[in-house]
């Protein structure tokens, strides 16, 4: 199966009491599928998921799902560096009906290519949902090698590969020994045109939470054959690729979307929210943003009002 060309990794929406906003949560979920997405990462790195409980994550795809139905892919990020609890995790996460699990590299134990092989495909064997792995080198301190991939990409439900490496080397490698089939998604935004070239399928994306359309306007170029178009795109939103990592993540993106009118609240512990001069920079890149996409506090509200009211199922 294909997830997309275009999955945004959702930020988590909190209140002022940093209670999860579910309600929040479908509303940017809907925002996001009709401003160029194609579906949703829930509770990867840019969800907060290493402090988001498990119980959380759960209502989060449960919700989410529901609320988008067949409009747009919801992906569970379920991913530790617990084999037993990554598995555990993804048997819940597939009792909520969501069209796939992204699975990270195991951080801070550091396993062996044999360990992160192992792990992975324990996880397949659990449970049949369509996994796509996550190699995130600088911040798991462990990258996983195309050789590695090779051999899980022979697991059938083994189907995706989101790439966050920073070498065009590796991924060339990646591309030239996977089956045609299997589908490498670049995991940093400033990265998806050069791996378009390359021949991967798209981007798991932060950026597209405030330049969706544009993100999509690239990218479409690109499939369509319009290779100066595309590039002008990626140039045109690269100080915004590069500067919505002013700090850690997600701290900035959510402080761009609260600018925006969508109430994605702040950041849990150990992460706290944008200095001074980090939202004098934010708020800077922002009129860059507008003058890409046109998009003021207005009608960013009032879209997210339409969202809403397009909602059909009541949480629970």
């Amino acid at each position: 199966m294909s997830f997309g060309r275009i999955l945004t990794a959702m930020v988590t929406p909190m209140n002022e009491k940093s209670d999860v906003d579910y309600q929040e949560a479908i509303r940017l979920a809907h925002y996001l599928i009709d401003h160029g997405s194609d579906g949703v990462v829930v509770c990867g790195t840019t969800g907060e998921s290493p402090t988001v409980t498990d119980e959380e994550k759960i209502e989060l795809f449960k919700v989410v799902k529901k609320a988008l139905g067949t409009k747009g892919t919801v992906i569970a990020g379920i991913g530790s560096n617990s084999t037993n609890s990554s598995i555990a995790l993804a048997r819940k996460a597939a009792a909520t009906g969501v069209d796939g699990l992204m699975a990270v590299v195991p951080y801070y134990n550091k396993p062996s290519q044999e360990g992160m092989f192992q792990h992975f495909k324990v996880i397949a064997e659990a449970v049949p949902l369509p996994l796509m792995l996550y190699n995130v080198p600088g911040r798991t301190s462990a990258n996983l090698l195309p050789e590695t991939v090779k051999r899980l990409a022979d697991i059938s439900n083994i189907v995706a590969l989101k790439e966050a490496c920073g070498s065009v080397d590796q991924v060339s490698e990646l591309k030239r020994i996977l089956p045609s089939d299997f589908e490498v998604y670049s995991g940093d935004d400033s990265m998806t045109l050069p791996m378009l070239a390359l021949g991967c399928s798209g981007i798991v994306s932060v950026a597209a939470h405030i330049v969706g359309d544009e993100m999509k306007a690239m990218v479409d170029a690109w499939f369509a054959g319009d290779t100066a178009q595309a590039a002008k795109w990626h140039l045109e939103l690269f100080p915004i690729f590069k500067g919505i990592f002013v700090t850690s993540n997600p701290v900035p993106i959510k402080a761009m979307l609260n600018m925006m009118g969508i109430n994605a609240g702040e950041v849990r512990l150990p992460l706290v929210k944008a200095t001074t001069e980090e939202i004098k920079f934010l708020e800077k890149l922002m009129q860059g943003v507008k003058k890409l996409n046109n998009v003021t506090q207005t009608p960013a509200v009032s879209e997210l009002k339409v969202a809403s009211e397009k909602l059909s199922h009541p949480i629970v």
